[in-house]
């Protein structure tokens, strides 16, 4: 996996970028096109972005509630990979970002709230004493965990869903109650369609070597904890939240010359007769010596379907998971201290127990920056997940409400907001199912046909803040070393 270049030459650090050569356009504003304009520009690369929305950072967003700033998206990076860190520093974030306060989380399930368990990977455990110990599974579930000894080795094949290997080993309650609800928080997705190649290919590659999956997660806990990023925190947010980090990274490119168009959609992508590229946006006609598509999997076909046909075939069966986040204020001295007090992070709530909301964050106490004012507190619950939608179709205020008697149940919470925000993501995050890594490695192959052109974004190397910007990465540098910069061979 690709990691970032955290260069302080970069733009956004105090050196100066080369002086430009050649053009390319970015099609698509996320955080994954940013940071492939980001990086194309520190390689002396002038660029055109084109976002076809009003507003730039895809599924990252800020906002304000009650007069306190509130992420509307992800709000969070996984500080162990360097990519998204690396990226904050460049572009002036660096003394901002901070770990959460707490990370004290727990599972809503079986009719209570029961802390987390410790000693797992995703969720499949590697010590069954900590999983005993909290609750979450009953007498059967753990004696289950027990018998794989008993089994045959296991046998994993190419690829496996993850749910399907780990009941399979473990027993169905292992993935119904831990498995499902933290895929659950990435994906938004089934945990018995997810790839376990894809989502989890660090206990996959172990999965192959270890007759006993409990072996495996051991194994991948070993080798993480001598990592040289062990000790450090595993995520990390920025003060104010994740979503400045797209605005800062557009205001660095701009100052880099970058060219950045709003509510421009790319409707059309040619090939030239130079052997250059032609899009057509915002009705006029922008010729480049490369393009990057940073867009999710359908705007992607649709410009790619006559030159990369095989690759526009790939992208359309790529599905999506759409849900819902409702964020809300709180007087502090409104709610019950199984909320305020403890220094509790949140919750998860597996989906086999039947509730609407599939998780709550607890914003107040997880951040420092969003528990700044004593006597508001911040909160928010997502509601939604790859086939299991129907929720999403009631409004606003409904969402609120069911989100409001699921805490009731959950924690106490009697009180209603004093102010609230719904963000809807509708297909916002792309699934990964069994074989899913060879449909990447056919559209690569497709699109590395065509000089000049190359394509990233969550679909590709994962949804994670971090994948992305590395995803980004590897555009930008395929896309240079076939246009040539200076000090190349091109």
């Amino acid at each position: 996996m690709h990691e970032a270049d955290t260069r302080t030459d970069r733009p956004g650090g105090p050196g100066a970028p080369a002086a430009p050569h050649g053009h390319v356009v970015v099609i698509g504003g996320g955080i994954a096109g940013l940071a492939a304009a980001h990086r194309l520009l520190a390689d002396g690369v002038r660029v055109t972005l084109l976002e076809a929305g009003p507003r730039l950072g895809g599924k990252l967003r800020s906002g304000e509630l009650a007069g306190a700033p509130v992420d509307l998206g992800a709000e969070s990076v996984l500080a162990r990979r360097p990519e998204a860190v690396g990226l904050a520093r460049a572009v002036g974030l660096g003394d901002a970002l901070q770990p959460p306060a707490t990370a004290t989380a727990h599972l809503w399930t079986r009719g209570a709230l029961r802390p987390m368990p410790r000693g797992h990977v995703m969720g499949v455990p590697g010590d069954p004493a900590p999983l005993a110990a909290s609750g979450v599974l009953s007498p059967e579930g753990l004696a289950r965990i027990g018998a794989e000894r008993d089994l045959p080795p296991a046998e994993i094949g190419e690829d496996v869903a993850v749910g399907a290997f780990v009941a399979a080993r473990l027993g169905h309650e292992v993935v119904d109650r831990l498995v499902e609800p933290l895929l659950g928080g990435v994906y938004a997705g089934d945990a018995y369609r997810i790839s376990l190649r894809a989502a989890v290919p660090q206990l996959f590659a172990a999965a192959r070597t270890h007759a006993l999956l409990g072996d495996a997660v051991r194994d991948v806990q070993r080798r993480a904890a001598r990592q040289p990023q062990a000790a450090g925190p595993v995520f990390a947010g920025i003060d104010g939240g994740i979503g400045r980090l797209p605005a800062a990274v557009a205001d660095a490119c701009r100052a880099a010359g970058a060219r950045i168009l709003l509510d421009t959609p790319a409707r059309e992508l040619v090939r030239t007769a130079a052997g250059g590229w032609r899009v057509v946006a915002g009705g006029e006609a922008i010729d480049a010596d490369g393009v990057i598509l940073a867009t999710p999997a359908g705007p992607a076909a649709r410009l790619l379907a006559a030159l990369a046909p095989a690759a526009a075939a790939e992208l359309d069966g790529v599905s999506y998971a759409s849900m819902a986040l409702v964020t809300m204020a709180f007087r502090t001295a409104d709610l019950p201290a199984s909320v305020t007090g403890g220094g509790a992070s949140g919750f998860l709530v597996p989906p086999v127990d039947g509730r609407t909301i599939k998780a709550s964050t607890f914003s107040s106490n997880k951040w420092a920056w969003a528990g700044a004012d004593p006597d508001l507190f911040l909160l928010r619950t997502s509601v939604g997940r790859h086939g299991d939608e129907k929720d999403l179709g009631r409004d606003d205020a409904d969402l609120v409400d069911v989100s409001l008697a699921d805490l009731g149940e959950a924690v106490g919470l009697a009180a209603r907001p004093v102010a609230r925000a719904v963000t809807r993501w509708d297909a916002g995050l792309p699934q990964y199912p069994v074989g899913h890594l060879d449909r990447v490695a056919r559209i690569r192959a497709s699109v590395a046909a065509l000089p000049g052109l190359a394509v990233c974004g969550a679909l590709y190397d994962g949804v994670g803040i971090p994948a992305c910007i590395a995803s980004a990465g590897l555009a930008a540098d395929a896309v240079t070393a076939a246009i040539g910069t200076p000090g190349s061979d091109h």
